[in-house]
């Protein structure tokens, strides 16, 4: 029984190679950050991203074999989607080579999944849970009743919560990326002193909406003073706020439906100290709540290793097509 992963992680701007021993835990991981590239950009340009992948990965090889003392694995897993295409293909071409040259499985992993099953990393994950899933392309609310049995509870019918964020910020003319710089400003400001709405909690359901909710950021932003930093920081505030009691509320209402008692949160916004804090204050008497180390909560190889042991029993060969796919329903595993 192979006991040593190696996890391949390209679908976006990180580039990222990871071990993971079945039975002991991550042994060692790398990862490198194309944020520098795409800055000027504003967002990712999904060529650069490809070609920097094909750069990274040979010198991330190398830098991982020096920190971990391996020099192989007993199987390979890779993110095949869902993602750029360009980027993912690099991914997936990286890994069939060292699979076949080591004649050794390789799984194709969701890119989703390994999000949902990073908290594993730093701990237990008792299942069946509700999973809120935040980042810049996704807000989604799953109940995960096992391994690989996930069903998709609500959506988001426009812009993903990461996204807003990172509109947000360029509204305001903050750095890239957006999100976290709109985060940092947040925190110098007051929620309560501009009204917005919270999106989608005057109908019942569980699918989200952030649209409305940038449009009335825009609209109260064009009436600042370029030079007002307390009002943009108290906008700032107000706008996080919205979109925390917004996936909280949404949050309650699945744990509800569900009656499940243990709600995992993942995705890059869920590093998001002020959705972190409200979950659990919040949230506490409804579930056990699971988040992934900080680390974790963005693209990362070592959730896709995880992800791969998980799936280990139903791996192919290096011979077999390993489809890429920019889009994935997560239902369909």
């Amino acid at each position: 029984m192979p006991e040593l992963i190696l996890g391949v992680e390209s679908s976006c701007d990180e580039t990222g190679l990871a071990f993971y021993e079945i039975g002991v835990g991550l042994r060692a991981e790398v990862l490198f950050s194309q944020t520098e590239i795409h800055a000027p950009y504003g967002g990712v340009v999904p060529e650069l991203a490809a070609r920097d992948h094909i750069r990274r990965l040979p010198r991330l090889w190398r830098e991982l074999q020096e920190q971990s003392g391996f020099d192989r694995a007993d199987a390979v897993a890779v993110t095949s989607g869902p993602g750029l295409i360009g980027a993912l293909l690099v991914g997936v071409s990286f890994a069939r080579a060292l699979a076949y040259a080591w004649q050794v499985p390789l799984i194709p992993v969701h890119h989703l999944e390994g999000h949902l099953l990073a908290p594993l990393l730093d701990g237990d994950l008792p299942l069946p849970a509700v999973a809120l899933l935040v980042s810049g392309g996704h807000s989604q609310l799953i109940a995960m009743r096992a391994f690989g049995q996930y069903e998709l509870l609500g959506d988001t019918l426009d812009d993903a919560a990461g996204e807003a964020f990172d509109k947000a910020a360029k509204i305001l003319g903050l750095p890239y990326p957006g999100g976290p710089a709109l985060a940092a400003l947040a925190e110098q400001g007051d929620p309560t002193r501009f009204s917005l709405p919270r999106p989608m909690l005057d109908r019942p359901g569980l699918d989200f909406s952030f649209s409305g909710l940038k449009t009335a950021f825009r609209l109260q932003a064009e009436r600042l003073a370029a030079d007002d930093q307390l009002a943009r920081a108290n906008l700032a505030a107000s706008f996080q706020q919205s979109i925390v009691d917004t996936l909280v509320e949404k949050c309650r209402r699945a744990l509800r439906q569900t009656g499940f008692a243990q709600l995992i949160v993942a995705g890059g916004v869920s590093a998001n100290r002020q959705l972190r804090s409200s979950l659990q204050e919040r949230l506490a008497p409804l579930a056990q709540i699971h988040f992934p180390g900080v680390r974790h909560s963005t693209d990362n190889a070592a959730m896709i290793a995880l992800a791969g042991a998980t799936h280990l029993a139903g791996a192919g060969t290096a011979l077999l097509p390993c489809r890429t796919r920019a889009r994935w329903p997560l239902e369909e595993l």
